[in-house]
C-alpha cells in the first residue's frame, strides 16, 4: 500500500470510530416520541418543546447523553398525523408524547404497546381516548387540561366585554375528539346565558376565511373559539380577520391576544408540560398512572382591555 493511501485510510479510520461508537451509544438510548400539531419553526411550538425538554432536565435526562429525543411535525396539518405516528413506532421508540387530541388519537390507533402520555387533551373520557381518569386503560395516560369546564366561563367574559350581545359564533374543528364535547358545554352555557349560539366548522385557513364569511352574514355580535392546533397555529389570522370586521373574540390559547385577538382565557400549558408531564412518561411503563388533571390556574389577557377574566374556581 503506498503511504498516501494508508495515511488517508489511517485518518478516515480514526474519524468514523468516534462516529461510529456515538451512532452505537445513540441506538442504546431510551427514545422518546414527541409529535406536535406545529412546525418547528413556530415560536409557539418552539416554546412548548423546549419546556417540554426542560422537563426532561430536570429530571436529569439530557438529549444525546442519557436519552434520545426523536420530534415530528405536522406542519399544521392534522392528515400527516397517521404517517408520522407509524414512524415514531416503526423507530420502535419507548414512550411517545403527542400534543393535543387529534394527535393523541392518531397514535393510539398506530399502537396498543408503546406507551403513550398524553399532553394539552381536552376532556380525554369525552372524546373516547380513555376510559376514565382514575383508570385509563389501555397504554394511554399523560396530563389533559379540561379545557371544557372553562368553555361556560369564555362565553361568560364576551357576555361581559359585550353585555348586549344576543348572537355569538363559536369556531371549532370537527377533526379534533375534544371538540364535541366541548361544543355540548358552549351550548349549555349559551342556553343560561340567553345568547344564541351560532356554530362554524373549520379545518384549515381556507375553511377560516369561509366561516368569517357566514359570520358575517349572519350578523353575530362577538366570537368564541375552541381551542384546537389549527387555531392555534392560525391565530394571527384569526386575530385579523375579527379585527376587520370589529368583532369582539376569544380563543381558549394563550397566545391569541398577543397575535392581536381581544382576548384569551385558558390554562397554562407551559407551566406543566416539561417536568409534569414527564414524571408520568418515566413511570408508564410499569402501569397506566391515573390520568391528571391540570391543577394550573387558568391564565388570562387582554389585548385591549385591562380588566382581568376572573379565574375559575
Amino acid at each position: 500500500m503506498e503511504r498516501r493511501t494508508f495515511l488517508a485510510t489511517l485518518v478516515g479510520g480514526l474519524l468514523a470510530a468516534p462516529l461510529a461508537a456515538e451512532a452505537q451509544l445513540r441506538e442504546k438510548l431510551p427514545r422518546v416520541g414527541y409529535l406536535s400539531p406545529g412546525s418547528p419553526s413556530e415560536p409557539l411550538r418552539r416554546r412548548r418543546f423546549e419546556a417540554f425538554r426542560q422537563g426532561l432536565r430536570e429530571l436529569g435526562y439530557v438529549e444525546g447523553q442519557n436519552i434520545v429525543i426523536e420530534p415530528r411535525w405536522a406542519e399544521g396539518k392534522y392528515d400527516r398525523y397517521p404517517a408520522l405516528a407509524a414512524d415514531l413506532v416503526r423507530l420502535k421508540v419507548d414512550v411517545i408524547v403527542p400534543v393535543g387530541g387529534a394527535a393523541t388519537q392518531a397514535v393510539q390507533q398506530a399502537t396498543r404497546t408503546i406507551p403513550i402520555v398524553m399532553s394539552v387533551v381536552i376532556d380525554p373520557v369525552g372524546s373516547g381516548l380513555v376510559a376514565s381518569l382514575a383508570r385509563p386503560g389501555g397504554n394511554v395516560t399523560g396530563l389533559t387540561i379540561m379545557a371544557s369546564d372553562l368553555v361556560g366561563k369564555q362565553l361568560e367574559l364576551l357576555k361581559e366585554v359585550v353585555p348586549k350581545v344576543s348572537r355569538v359564533a363559536l369556531l371549532w374543528n370537527p377533526a379534533n375528539p375534544g371538540s364535541a364535547p366541548q361544543l355540548r358545554q358552549a351550548e349549555a352555557a349559551a342556553q343560561a346565558l340567553g345568547v344564541r349560539l351560532q356554530p362554524l366548522e373549520a379545518r384549515g385557513p381556507q375553511e377560516i376565511d369561509s366561516a368569517f364569511a357566514a359570520m358575517t352574514r349572519e350578523r353575530v355580535g362577538a366570537l368564541l373559539i375552541l381551542p384546537d392546533a389549527i387555531f392555534g397555529n392560525q391565530r394571527k389570522q384569526i386575530a385579523e380577520l375579527a379585527a376587520k370586521r370589529r368583532l369582539p373574540s376569544l380563543l381558549g390559547v394563550g397566545e391569541y391576544a398577543e397575535a392581536g385577538g381581544l382576548m384569551t382565557y385558558s390554562a397554562n400549558n407551559l407551566d406543566w408540560s416539561g417536568a409534569r408531564l414527564l414524571s408520568w412518561t418515566r413511570s408508564s411503563r410499569a402501569r397506566s398512572p391515573p390520568t391528571c388533571r391540570s391543577s394550573s390556574p387558568a391564565s388570562s389577557s387582554s389585548s385591549s382591555t385591562s380588566r382581568p377574566p376572573r379565574r375559575s374556581g
